[in-house]
């Protein structure tokens, strides 16, 4: 069985942005990047599903600059078999990487395409949606079990409520919810066999964009904290600022 796991390179949580020269981008200057979170429980369960079957391949797939080789070799690193670098400096938006990933993927023929649930930086969660209807193929998203029975996949999902359970037939796409596993720190055994696996570089096919991004700031610092009195003598204080000053009442 060949699956694809789709994966994004992203500014670890803990960086703080800046905003670039042109309003329009984030400044990369000192910025860590990391492999987006919820792709990290997607290769972890890639590699669990193979393990299962005790054969198959497991295909990284990664779209951006020179950078996103570095995550590629992680998932590497991890256990996935080999990589594809779709190469692309531009900034492109969730149709375009969908365009891209879709056509790098069909060439594949895999039996199972994985996604994180969305990316930490933008939160869209459109790419593995879009790209199921690129590739024609049926999409669960969000899934916090997965059970794999012949060519069969029983996933359920957390919705209001309660959970949904779906059975879908393969090939399908499947995007990844935090709690699904626990994902594996890559063995010093396996970082050194990543160093020998190949990363196939190809063109990113991205099509034309459907959004302009007119300019980027970040939020406004917030105001310091006030106190307004103390136990319940501060009641009617606090809804007098609520309603006459914050407006929110």
């Amino acid at each position: 069985m060949i699956q694809v796991v789709c994966i994004k390179q992203v500014a670890d949580t803990e960086t703080r942005v800046k905003v670039g020269a042109d309003g329009k981008s984030l400044d990369p200057a000192g910025v860590t990047w990391i492999m987006n979170p919820y792709d990290e429980f997607a290769v972890e369960q890639a590699l669990r599903v193979k393990e299962k079957l005790g054969a198959g391949e497991v295909i990284v797939v990664s779209l951006g600059g020179a950078g996103v080789a570095t995550t590629l070799r992680n998932a590497l690193a991890m256990g996935a078999d080999r990589a594809i670098h779709l190469k692309s400096e531009v900034v492109a938006d969730s149709l375009q990487v969908a365009r891209a990933l879709a056509s790098a993927v069909k060439a594949t023929s895999p039996a199972i395409v994985w996604f994180g649930r969305q990316a930490m930086d933008d939160d869209a969660a459109q790419v593995g949606p879009m790209t199921a209807e690129l590739l024609d193929l049926p999409c669960v998203t969000a899934i916090a079990t997965f059970e794999l029975t012949d060519q069969n996949v029983t996933v359920e999902r957390d919705v209001e409520g309660g959970r949904e359970v779906v059975e879908v037939g393969l090939p399908a796409v499947f995007t990844t919810d935090k709690g699904l596993n626990d994902p594996r720190y890559a063995s010093l055994k396996g970082i050194m066999a990543a160093k020998k696996k190949p990363i196939d570089e190809q063109p990113a096919e991205l099509g034309e964009t459907g959004l302009t991004v007119l300019s980027l700031e970040l939020p406004p610092a917030r105001s310091a904290g006030r106190i307004v009195g103390q136990g319940v003598d501060a009641i009617p204080e606090l809804i007098r600022v609520l309603h006459e000053e914050a407006k929110v009442l």
